[in-house]
């Protein structure tokens, strides 16, 4: 059983203690994969919340992969969100409002920028594969792509990512 499995196990027990130490393990990179489908900063901060209050409230039994199940649930609030909210952000107000922790370097914000820049199919899969740290296999299926379709896309991104960065990754 995985840390993350004996976590939920406990969460779904009513331990507190458990819900904070998975909230801090997995915030992070679930907030990520918000905040690149939403470009917003509050919204994602209020989907995030959502995510872990239905978690804390209904968890379920025998999860074979609690991470990618996490991961699956954050990316569907934040697309339902965006679609209730009907409304495009354009890059340059996606940048105003991107995240960027003040300990960033300038390297890590243009990095940020070309990823904002990448189609929203190519962004989501570079951001659940990296950034949720899940295998290829998982994101096609969160994504419900045939898996050589989203290594081609990850592929695809990667080049473009290398090309607008000047082959810094």
């Amino acid at each position: 059983m995985s840390d993350l499995n004996k976590l939920l196990d406990s969460v779904r027990g009513g331990d507190k203690t458990a819900f904070e130490d998975l909230y801090e393990r997995m915030k992070k990179p679930l907030f990520t994969i918000i905040l690149r489908i939403t470009h917003d900063f509050a919204q994602s901060e209020d989907i995030l919340q959502e995510l872990f209050l239905k978690i804390y409230l209904s968890t379920p039994e025998n999860t074979a992969n609690p991470r990618a199940y996490m991961c699956r649930m954050a990316r569907n609030l934040a697309i339902d969100s965006v679609r209730r909210k009907k409304t495009e952000v354009g890059l340059e107000e996606a940048e105003h409002h991107a995240w960027h922790p003040q300990d960033d370097s300038a390297a890590e914000l243009d990095i940020e920028n070309a990823i904002m820049a990448l189609a929203e199919r190519e962004r989501q899969i570079v951001t659940l594969h990296l950034n949720g740290g899940l295998k290829f296999r998982e994101v096609a299926a969160i994504m419900e792509l045939p898996l050589g379709t989203v290594l081609w896309a990850y592929r695809k991104a990667i080049n473009e990512l290398r090309s607008t960065l000047g082959g810094v990754i």
